[in-house]
């Protein structure tokens, strides 16, 4: 059966600035839960329960209708599995290596989305789009930037360059997946690939050591995570009505923005002049990519088995 998508022009700028923005606020508080002794695998096994609202909202908006057709399935559970599968590496890779050279690796996964959608979905832009795109990725790696500190060892450089390569190849795949199957069903899939690694996570976790269970452990973590699960969907959504290679450095560049701007004014953290240039680019980026000519919201068309 096939439907047509006939969202606004701007839907994709929409949802991409709505996780622009719920990201942001994610990223400048995620780290007071792993403070206040609660450790990052267990706000992974947070962050998955608070998928399930969301996913139950959407759904029922779509009158519970599930794409569950072998192909609608075998591409959600890929988005959801280089989704949280990439967060897992991660896991295990700033416990091996230094976190600000990681980092910079991960962040850029747009190139690898960029070049799939080029080549395999002929997706193209204008130069005002183009030069967005090359600022948006000079930019990702200063926010993470810092000079200095142990870099000895190379397992962490793999295992940086798997996240990377899940994430990239995440982003390609939801927007494939969003023209066979509909944005709700792809985001119950990653919901239940979430789910499913929680066991991992629980058997990643240090036991041994104290654990916050109070208001600001899980419940804490909860209310930040679910900053991050509503910009997951939202994301899905950006990338059903716009193209993969502008959503994906857009939202990219521009949720560590957010976190700056956010950090800067309500936790009073001054960034250094690297990610003062970073903010400047990031700016300059999402201003181009958002004023792009609406032609890089065209509709397409949606199949569905």
């Amino acid at each position: 059966m096939n439907t047509s998508v006939t969202p606004t022009s701007r839907a994709w700028l929409f949802n991409a600035m709505t996780t622009v923005v719920l990201w942001g606020i994610w990223g400048a508080f995620s780290g007071l839960s792993p403070q206040h002794g609660f450790p990052e695998t267990l706000v992974y096994c947070v962050w998955a329960l608070t998928m399930i609202p969301p996913a139950l909202v959407v759904l029922a908006q779509a009158k519970w209708k599930l794409d569950v057709n072998p192909r609608a399935v075998a591409y959600g559970v890929a988005v959801g599995a280089l989704g949280a599968g990439g967060q897992m590496v991660l896991f295990y890779a700033v416990t091996r290596g230094p976190a600000y050279l990681i980092f910079p690796v991960i962040s850029l996964s747009p190139v690898l989305t960029i070049i799939l959608s080029f080549l395999f979905m002929g997706e193209r832009t204008g130069r005002l789009g183009a030069l967005g795109i090359v600022l948006a990725l000079l930019a990702l790696p200063t926010f993470d930037f810092a000079p200095g500190g142990d870099a000895a060892g190379g397992s962490w450089l793999w295992m940086a360059l798997i996240v990377m390569a899940c994430w990239g190849l995440q982003a390609y795949f939801m927007k494939s997946a969003n023209r066979i199957m509909s944005g709700e069903s792809i985001f119950f899939y990653m919901t239940v690939t979430g789910l499913a690694l929680v066991p991992v996570a629980l058997w990643l976790t240090d036991f041994s050591r104290p654990i916050n269970l109070g208001l600001d452990g899980p419940l804490l973590a909860a209310g930040i995570q679910v900053l991050n699960a509503i910009g997951a969907l939202t994301l899905v959504f950006a990338f059903r009505y716009g193209k993969a290679i502008i959503v994906a450095p857009l939202t990219n560049a521009g949720a560590p923005l957010a976190t700056a701007i956010i950090s800067l004014v309500a936790l009073g953290v001054m960034p250094g002049s690297i990610k003062l240039v970073g903010i400047v680019l990031a700016l300059t980026a999402s201003l181009m990519l958002a004023f792009e000519p609406d032609s890089i919201a065209e509709t397409n068309e949606i199949s569905s088995d």
